[in-house]
């Protein structure tokens, strides 16, 4: 599970946050965080990470605060992980868990809009394969 938050009493890793995960022990693996609100190469980073991870590397993504603004660079490899979030607005929310090279076991779970967010946040529950 991760926690943070806007104005709450979490840390705000504001941006896009990845999450690589043991398929076998469900451990986290490695976290990285771009600020997709603010740094306008941050998307261009994210997309060269997610690029470069092996295939059938299970990936969780999940926003915090805004992480729509700069994110265009990194739409079309979030889409071919099976995770479109190229529809999420301003501080709308989207979480996700994916395998690269299979995008047909994406789990996606995705609020449009700011007042959507606010009143639910997404959320994944997923079964890995051990395959």
């Amino acid at each position: 599970m991760w926690q943070a938050s806007w104005l709450g009493e979490y840390p705000n890793e504001r941006g896009s946050n990845m999450f690589v995960i043991d398929r076998y022990t469900c451990t986290l693996e490695e976290a990285t965080t771009y600020d997709t609100y603010a740094d306008a190469s941050a998307a261009s980073r994210m997309r060269n990470y997610i690029e470069a991870l092996n295939e059938g590397t299970v990936l969780v993504g999940v926003s915090c605060d805004e992480a729509s603004n700069n994110l265009v660079r990194a739409e079309a490899t979030l889409s071919e992980l099976g995770a479109d979030v190229s529809d999420v607005e301003f501080r709308g929310a989207w979480a996700f868990m994916a395998i690269k090279g299979d995008p047909s076991k994406t789990v996606r779970d995705k609020e449009l809009t700011e007042a959507s967010a606010m009143e639910r946040q997404p959320i994944i529950t997923a079964y890995l394969p051990r395959t």
